[in-house]
């Protein structure tokens, strides 16, 4: 018998989301259900949801930023119990067997990783549903453990825009000493500045905006480089070893590669698509420098981001909306119209 669930859902691409009721599987051997308490709002929920990006299916349940609580577990089971506190992020699965999953790099996944929603169940290959609904069921090794310490409604994010910003710090090895800058006070950027922060960086706001110094110092940022200012990227050209680009738009990046010291990485992580215009090879081959991407992160890293985040007690600044908010929530989104990001408190659903 099949687990009923309720849920919000896009129809098509024009319409506003709304009340969808559907099933969850029954619990495989290896199967956690969970009972969603919050959902995080991403950007890329509007995309998908928008046919901004091809690929879309309809009816579509957004939602890969996923707390709650566990009802029941398959039979195989035994590292999840009824009553945990746990998280799902953007992935429910992935091969297991290629180079990638092997190096827990499961987002890397060669045959592609099933993802929260709008994506393919690798066993019965129907349609998966995400978090903006009332229950959801997932491969336990996919379920991610919460820190009872953190607040739950703060975590949501943590599993997409969290990870999303901790995986390039950590692969890029941030430290103590390492200059940092972070593009961008959104949703990834003040993540970007708390983790820099706490992994012991130099952080500093790279902003087209001088009111969100308030914000960025609140944060973690030591310092705040406003970048319409006429000297900002000569005055401040070989001053950072890393930067964490996250502007999800078309800009250019030449102006900030200019930043970056003998050896300096420059990684995307907001955008997908050409750069416009193009990245000039002067600087990089001058200064052995570097522009590169991220995306996510595997279930291990996510782990340890969520267990880096109880011990310093890290969350995402939120609002917390009920579910018949969301469309206006996206309509928010699209003005910037939020700090930081949008939460789904799923008891407003039930």
């Amino acid at each position: 018998m099949n687990i009923p669930a309720k849920g919000f859902a896009a129809f098509n691409e024009k319409d506003p989301l709304g009340p969808f009721d559907f099933s969850r599987r029954d619990l495989r051997a290896d199967d956690v259900l969970i009972d969603i308490t919050h959902c995080g709002v991403c950007h890329s929920d509007i995309h998908h949801a928008k046919a901004d990006w091809p690929g879309s299916k309809y009816p579509m349940v957004p939602g890969h930023e996923i707390v709650g609580r566990v009802r029941a577990v398959g039979q195989g089971v035994t590292t999840f119990k009824a009553g945990d506190l746990v998280g799902v992020g953007c992935m429910v699965d992935a091969c297991g067997a290629c180079a990638s999953c092997k190096k827990d790099l499961e987002q890397y996944c060669v045959q592609g990783a099933t993802m929260t929603y709008n994506g393919t169940d690798r066993i019965d290959h129907t349609n998966t549903y995400g978090g903006y609904s009332t229950c959801v069921v997932v491969k336990d090794r996919f379920v991610l453990r919460v820190p009872d310490s953190l607040d739950i409604e703060k975590t949501a994010p943590l599993l997409c825009a969290g990870i999303t910003t901790y995986s390039p710090l950590k692969h890029w090895g941030v430290g103590p000493g390492t200059r940092v800058g972070v593009v961008g006070l959104g949703g990834l950027g003040h993540m970007g500045i708390k983790f820099a922060s706490a992994m012991g960086a130099h952080v500093t706001l790279l902003t087209r905006s001088p009111h969100k110094a308030e914000d960025a110092k609140r944060f973690g940022a030591h310092e705040i480089l406003v970048t319409t200012q006429s000297d900002a990227f000569a005055k401040h050209a070989r001053s950072f070893d890393f930067i964490l680009d996250t502007v999800p738009y078309a800009h250019d990046v030449n102006p900030y590669v200019g930043l970056l010291d003998v050896n300096g990485t420059l990684t995307l992580v907001g955008y997908l698509g050409p750069l416009e215009p193009g990245v000039n090879s002067v600087s990089l081959i001058m200064g052995r420098k570097a522009v590169a991407g991220s995306v996510i992160g595997g279930i291990t890293q996510t782990q340890e981001m969520l267990d880096f985040c109880g011990k310093h007690n890290i969350t995402c600044d939120v609002e917390v909306i009920a579910m018949d908010k969301i469309n206006e929530a996206y309509e928010r989104m699209l003005r910037s119209d939020v700090k930081y990001r949008f939460v789904i408190d799923m008891n407003s659903l039930k």
